[in-house]
């Protein structure tokens, strides 16, 4: 069976929306008919088979961390495909792993998205859209001092979104083999 990670977005940060790994990892697998469930980092990456149903699989699992944990995140499908084509195909290789991002969104991003994030990049930082992923290379003070906020990144791309950084990626792809 090929393998798939559900992606939260923003859950155990700074204290808030919180989400305990192993108590989701038994409610996911006792409630929602995925299987090979684990948890990677406690950012939220749901590791499990490939679901015959994605949006179902992903709409579960959002109503049940909404009913469980009083949080209401979205969550983005990737299969280890998706993942390896994914970086594959984005232009920072050299970038340091803990500056270059993926943002894997829940749908086509928004038309003119892309040159209204150009407009807010800082000097040093670039991005390309890879399919439904949004990648981004961080200038040398990294997310800190970016201007590319969760706010300006959601207004332009008009679709949710969650990010992880390259090395976290890799991870996934590895995991998900």
């Amino acid at each position: 069976m090929s393998g798939s990670v559900l992606l939260l977005r923003a859950v155990n940060v700074s204290g808030r929306n919180s989400v305990p790994m192993v108590r989701l990892r038994e409610l996911v697998a006792a409630r929602t008919g995925l299987e090979e469930v684990s948890t990677f980092i406690a950012s939220g990456n749901i590791l499990c088979a490939t679901p015959a149903d994605a949006i179902a699989a992903c709409a579960a699992v959002r109503a049940l961390i909404a009913a469980e944990f009083g949080v209401d995140t979205p969550v983005i499908h990737r299969t280890h495909a998706e993942l390896q084509a994914s970086e594959a195909a984005q232009p920072f290789p050299e970038g340091e792993l803990k500056r270059v991002h993926a943002m894997f969104l829940e749908g086509p991003p928004a038309k003119g998205a892309m040159e209204a994030l150009r407009e807010r990049l800082v000097p040093g930082e670039r991005l390309a859209l890879v399919g439904q992923d949004l990648w981004i290379d961080y200038a040398e003070g990294g997310v800190h001092s970016t201007k590319l906020t969760k706010a300006v990144l959601d207004r332009a791309l008009g679709v949710a979104g969650t990010a992880r950084n390259l090395r976290t990626t890799r991870k996934l792809i590895e995991l998900t083999a």
